[in-house]
């Protein structure tokens, strides 16, 4: 199996519904700007253009991408290279439903680049009510 072909799976989760335990990774985004409390952003998700701005397009979301990209290609590759058969991450914010849902949106889609195999999926992006 070459690099591009290494699986990853990124998803996103809500502390408020306990945390996966099957993972390598978990990472805890509720440091970033809540859309929560935007009335005007409340009833959306992550995956909603303006909510996910709100998340990444300041200073601490562009370095957040930055360096769980950074960590999670290292850890990918050193993986991949020790012949182990996947990397699993969760992504978590209270909900799971606007930070960590916009997180993993970007994360994989920037993960994609080098490993077309990566998968990302949202556990609790439907339990919350808006």
């Amino acid at each position: 199996m070459n690099s591009t072909d290494f699986p990853i799976t990124i998803f996103s989760f809500g502390y408020k519904y306990d945390p996966p335990r099957d993972v390598n990774f978990l990472f805890d985004v509720r440091f970033l700007d809540n859309p929560f409390h935007d009335r005007e952003l409340r009833s959306f998700t992550g995956l909603n253009e303006n909510v996910a701005e709100f998340v990444l397009q300041n200073d601490s979301g562009k370095k957040c991408l930055q360096h769980l990209l950074e960590i999670i290609v290292f850890h990918a590759r050193q993986l991949h290279g020790s012949n182990k058969e996947e990397l699993r991450i969760g992504i978590g914010c209270t909900g799971g439903h606007h930070r960590s849902v916009a997180v993993t949106e970007a994360l994989a889609g920037l993960l994609k680049q080098e490993f077309p195999a990566t998968k990302h999926f949202h556990r609790d992006i439907s339990k919350e009510s808006h």
